[in-house]
This record gives C-alpha cells, structure tokens and sequence, in this order.
C-alpha cells in the first residue's frame, strides 16, 4: 500500500534533475518554427516549480520534453546522472512508467470504469500483480479524500472528483517526479483550491518534485519558483 511515511524516494540526492541546452522546433507549412531555443533547467528532489505565461509560448512543449512524452532537437536531460534522451524507446517508457505521474487540464480518465479502476492502470502497467495494485489505488484514492467514491464509474463523478481520480492515478506508483499541466484549468474555484492544496500536501508527504505549467498565478504563488518562457528561453518569472 502507498506509505508515505515510509516512502525511499526521499533519500534521491539533491539536483537529481539538470537539463541542458534542449532546443525543439516544429515545422509548419514547410516553415520552421524554433519553441525552445537551448533551455536549461536545474531542480533538487522535492522542489517545486512553476512555469507560467501567454498560451504559445512553449510551456507545454517543454513539460513534454520534460516528461519524456517527446524527444528534443538537442540538448541533455540529466535524471540521478543518466542522460535519458540517450535511452531507447522501451527503456524510455520504462523511465517515464516507473518515475514520473502525470496530471493534466483534460483528465483523459475511462468514464465506464470506476475511479479505483482508473487508478489502477499504471500499477497494473508496471507490473504489479493485481491485489497489489488495488490496495496501493485505493490507498491514494483514501489520501485524496474519494474513500466513499472508490466504486463509482468516473462518469458519474463531478469535475473536481475527477481530476482527484487523475491524481490518484498518476501517484499510484510513487513517482518522483510529478508534472502537471493546467491541473485546475477546468475547475470551479472551491474545486480548484482543493485541487492546489493537494498537489502540496502529497509534494511534503512524497518527497516528490513537481513541476505545473499554469496559468493560475495563486496556484503559482505556491511554488517555491516561478519561471517563464521568453524567446525559447526558461527565466525566473
């Protein structure tokens, strides 16, 4: 069952996280379009981290790259000294299954299965055999305050259980690093405080880094830095 208290993940070293010079464009229209122009990053375990700003200008491309979804035009991505660009792609899914949890503005939840169901998945993904998995998802889901709502298909359930649901899925694992985009975008005020306060608590409890892309400057408040981007570059807000 998920334990913070007993959670090994708080012995990662300091500065686990150092990216270098990542560079990423598009093309368009046989155009190209340069979004990140040689950012550089460095973040200590258990840090947190907002990055903010207009729509466009790079912010969720860059938690892409961050979160291994995909991969740069150049540029090193430094996790405990492994340069994970360098990995094949079974070994990069590996990495980001077993170290990363995701949480994102449209949950991307199943609607006909239950939210302990939901939350299941990466453990099962993972590996672990299916008693373990259940207890570990409903171990988070009791954390994030759905103990009564464990067998409700998540259709049924309100924005602010859902994306509840979505966190419990993503920390089912026990993830060091935890990245979110617009996690609260499509909430209602009360929903979205309930939704901050969490991602804070479960930040303390679990050791883990999180880095939010958002536009929420209360939720950025929170964190203990604000960055954005400004012509391809990543620089204190």
């Amino acid at each position: 069952m998920v334990n913070p208290e007993k959670n090994d993940k708080k012995s990662v070293p300091d500065r686990f996280l150092s990216v270098k010079g990542l560079w990423k464009s598009f093309n368009t229209s046989g155009t190209r379009i340069d979004i990140l122009k040689g950012v550089n990053l460095d973040l200590n375990a258990g840090e947190t981290l907002a990055i903010v700003g207009a729509s466009g200008i790079g912010k969720s491309t860059l938690l892409h790259l961050l979160g291994a979804l995909d991969r740069p035009d150049s540029g090193t991505y430094l996790f405990q000294g492994e340069d994970i660009f360098l990995l094949d792609n079974a070994r990069l899914a590996q990495f980001r299954n077993e170290s990363l949890g995701f949480v994102f503005q449209f949950h991307y939840l199943l609607p006909e299965f239950s939210a302990l169901e939901n939350a299941m998945m990466p453990a099962l993904i993972k590996g672990l055999g299916k008693q373990k998995a259940r207890e570990a998802a409903e171990a988070i889901l009791v954390r994030v305050g759905l103990k009564d709502r464990l067998n409700i298909r998540v259709g049924k359930l309100s924005g602010g259980e859902q994306q509840r649901v979505a966190l419990a899925r993503a920390l089912v694992v026990n993830p060091v690093i935890l990245l979110a985009d617009e996690p609260s975008g499509n909430l209602d005020k009360g929903s979205s405080e309930r939704v901050h306060s969490l991602l804070l608590e479960l930040n303390k409890e679990f050791c883990m880094t999180l880095i939010v892309v958002t536009h929420n400057m209360e939720l950025a408040s929170y964190m203990s830095r604000s960055m954005t981007i400004v012509d391809g570059q990543l620089v204190k807000f």
